[in-house]
């Protein structure tokens, strides 16, 4: 996919240097979804497996982060080897950025979707009004790269967050939840095709490509009793990053990916017609118009007789009697993890006043805990019906016509306290 627009102007106040950003090739988007799956499951793998923690795991990246991007940068050409590390560590450390704003501090799924959307257009609009191009064959000087870099960053922050919020609206397991980015980079494939804006169809693939590249990794790794392949998240991480080197290592050979120094930035730009760029612009938003209508109708299926067996289901589970670490023994931690993650973003909400954020992230609790059932319930009848009661439990509270903030708060902690085990 060519991302050419209108020729760059040097800056004479930056050094001169050769284009820092490979050719874009099947390869380019092939390394690239290999980068986002090892984003997804080396995080988890350091996050989760080893215990290090969200925080710490954090912290360590980022330091990580700074020296890669410190060699990137003193680099005057594309190295493959400089070039994808820094990718792999940006991936990992946008990744753990989202993870922590929605595991630590609470923040919907829905806000830092928002707040990552506006903050990659505010990039863009200051690199265009400075550099008069997003041309990713014009990263010819360092300003130039440091907005790339920047605009990489949040990208992959930004698909994050729209990818797991589409996975709470949805509930798709992670085979199902592959196929929505892959239709949409498709049509946004098809639009470049028929003569759609470059620049634009780059950044959207490279957006589509995070929750694809995730989604992939989440299938590898989740366990087979939860549709997924059962690979783990170390031996996931391990395979991708085997893939990454061997790709790295065959482009440092072969130079396949290197643009041509003779290659004007512009090439191509005359041809385009700017009717063709309006129509798949058209398209995209049609397109985009579709995705959300089927996530919201995906998220408005109710939870299977919330409201009709409420009393019921809340009076089975004061029947029984399991500590919390009897309650989650034979549940999937991935499921239990999801489900905490829910109930603590509804507590902040119902803790800061937000009863619409409450209301809105009790909905993601219902329809999360629905799609689980399935898998849930055979494993372990009775702690799914104690659960069962306790989710119930927080509904009635936060529905409530005039709700109260201790009855949500006390329900909420109850099963915080179930799912912690």
């Amino acid at each position: 996919m060519r991302t050419d627009t209108a020729p760059s102007i040097p800056d004479v106040r930056t050094r001169a240097m050769l284009n820092k950003v490979p050719e874009i090739t099947i390869w380019f988007w092939i390394i690239k979804i290999l980068c986002t799956t090892v984003g997804e499951s080396f995080a988890d793998w350091i996050n989760m497996t080893l215990g290090v923690g969200l925080v710490n795991t954090s912290l360590i990246f980022t330091v990580v982060l700074v020296v890669v991007l410190g060699v990137q940068l003193r680099l005057r050409r594309y190295v493959p080897a400089a070039y994808w590390l820094t990718v792999v560590v940006v991936s990992i450390t946008g990744t753990l950025y989202t993870d922590i704003l929605t595991d630590s501090r609470g923040v919907p799924l829905v806000v830092s979707t928002t707040v990552f959307s506006a903050v990659l257009a505010v990039v863009f609009g200051v690199w265009f009004m400075r550099e008069r191009t997003l041309s990713i064959h014009s990263i010819t000087s360092t300003p130039r790269e440091a907005f790339y870099w920047l605009a990489v960053l949040v990208t992959f922050a930004l698909g994050t967050a729209a990818g797991d919020w589409t996975l709470d609206l949805t509930g798709w397991g992670p085979g199902m939840s592959v196929l929505l980015p892959t239709a949409l980079i498709a049509i946004t494939v098809v639009g470049w095709r028929l003569g759609g804006q470059p620049v634009l169809a780059f950044w959207l693939a490279y957006i589509l490509t995070r929750p694809l590249g995730a989604n992939i990794g989440d299938w590898l790794a989740t366990p087979r009793s939860e549709q997924g392949l059962g690979l783990g998240t170390a031996l996931t991480s391990i395979i991708f990053l085997v893939a990454i080197a061997a790709t790295v290592v065959w482009l440092s050979w072969s130079h396949a990916d290197v643009t041509p120094a003779s290659e004007p930035a512009g090439v191509g730009v005359h041809g385009r017609s700017r009717t063709r760029e309006r129509l798949v612009l058209a398209g995209y938003a049609v397109a985009a118009l579709a995705a959300a209508l089927l996530l919201h109708h995906t998220s408005q299926q109710p939870h299977a007789a919330a409201a009709a067996e409420g009393e019921s289901s809340s009076a089975a589970a004061a029947s029984i009697h399991l500590t919390p670490a009897q309650t989650v023994k034979h549940f999937p931690k991935g499921d239990i993890g999801r489900l905490e993650r829910v109930v603590t973003t509804t507590r902040s909400a119902v803790a800061a006043g937000d009863h619409k954020a409450a209301t809105t992230s009790a909905k993601t609790l219902e329809t999360t805990w629905d799609a689980d059932q399935p898998r849930l319930q055979p494993k372990d009848g009775q702690a799914w019906t104690l659960l069962d009661g306790q989710i119930d439990g927080v509904l009635q509270s936060v529905r409530a016509p005039s709700p109260d903030t201790a009855a949500e708060t006390a329900a909420l902690d109850t099963l915080l306290t179930s799912l912690r085990g």
